[in-house]
């Protein structure tokens, strides 16, 4: 970093030498054009003296003119050489001087700068060592948990008024589980993508929807530039919440395609009337409908909001609007790539 602001500096320094020797040239161009024709003139002997009759005389009087002129040109250009050369190196201190004062200020803010950016990437540091560590730190004993409860209930001779009660801590410890991979997941796309490749959104949502065999689908080549684990996730989510928030209907529609702002993904389900007014706060963390911000088996309420982060990351969006006769119509889109 020093020897960066010496360059700047140095080439500030020579700049202004370089401008204080241009015009010490320039004045003693014209100085010395001046005087010549001045001297030259004023004593030239034929410029109205009377010509002595003696020709010998003639020519010694000439020679010792043109003696005197050299003299006086060549003090002239030695004194002029001379002036440049202490005008430029005045011209070169005034420079490093100026340079010193501009640069002052400018090198402090820059030192400011380097140390905001330094700060942020040992917080961006800290933040992925903490989603990693949490990671790790929460879900393991979530597993251990788990396995704890399955191994402790499946004695057949386990009373039988027990088996809700192992229901109810298996369904608690795996909801447990999809609220902190929901929220790790969630830090994660708060975050700079590093990692961009191409993808196809029809073929993440193929793959996505082998889990959900009632959905009907309709998939057409959706390119796209991204993280595809996240995108994938999105279409999971979607697919998710719209078979976990219906009605006895059950249908649930999932449909690829890409256009001339991008490629999207599009579900939509039959379900509840949704008011337009609620439909925001769907994609807030911990927001379902009604308000309701309780724990629930059906979910943690991270859902849409995850699929928004991701969409953002990817420097798409995503957006819902309620479906005529019940349910809701969410639609992705992500730049499509080049």
């Amino acid at each position: 970093m020093s020897r960066r602001r010496l360059s700047v500096r140095w080439r500030l320094t020579v700049v202004y030498g370089t401008l204080f020797f241009l015009a010490a040239i320039i004045l003693v161009g014209v100085n010395y054009f001046v005087v010549t024709r001045i001297v030259s003139q004023s004593i030239d002997p034929g410029s109205g003296l009377p010509e002595p009759p003696d020709r010998v005389l003639v020519q010694q009087v000439m020679v010792e003119v043109d003696g005197y002129k050299n003299r006086v040109i060549d003090s002239i250009v030695s004194w002029s050489i001379l002036a440049t050369v202490l005008v430029g190196l005045g011209g070169l201190a005034v420079g490093w001087s100026v340079a010193r004062r501009a640069l002052g200020p400018l090198q402090q803010v820059t030192d400011t700068f380097d140390s905001m950016l330094e700060r942020l990437d040992r917080a961006f540091d800290g933040q992925r060592r903490f989603v990693a560590n949490a990671s790790h730190e929460l879900k393991t004993p979530l597993a251990i948990d788990r396995a704890l409860l399955q191994v402790s209930f499946a004695d057949a001779t386990l009373p039988a008024e027990l088996r809700p009660v192992r229901d109810h801590l298996l369904a608690s410890n795996s909801r447990q589980e999809r609220l902190i991979e929901g929220l790790l997941t969630l830090a994660q796309t708060e975050s700079e993508l590093t990692d961009r490749e191409p993808v196809d959104l029809a073929e993440l949502a193929r793959s996505a929807l082998d889990r959900y065999p009632g959905v009907d689908a309709d998939l057409a080549a959706a390119p796209a530039t991204g993280d595809a684990l996240l995108l994938e996730r999105v279409v999971v989510n979607l697919a998710d919440n719209a078979v976990k928030y219906n009605d006895s209907r059950g249908s649930v529609f999932v449909r690829t395609g890409s256009g001339a702002d991008g490629s999207f993904v599009v579900v939509e389900n039959t379900g509840p009337e949704i008011a337009p007014a609620q439909v925001p706060h769907l994609f807030e963390p911990f927001r379902r409908l009604n308000d309701d911000r309780t724990g629930s088996a059906s979910g943690a309420g991270l859902g849409l909001s995850i699929v928004r982060a991701v969409a953002r990351v990817h420097s798409g969006t995503a957006a819902a609007v309620p479906r005529e006769g019940g349910g809701l119509v969410v639609t992705v889109r992500i730049p499509s790539r080049s």
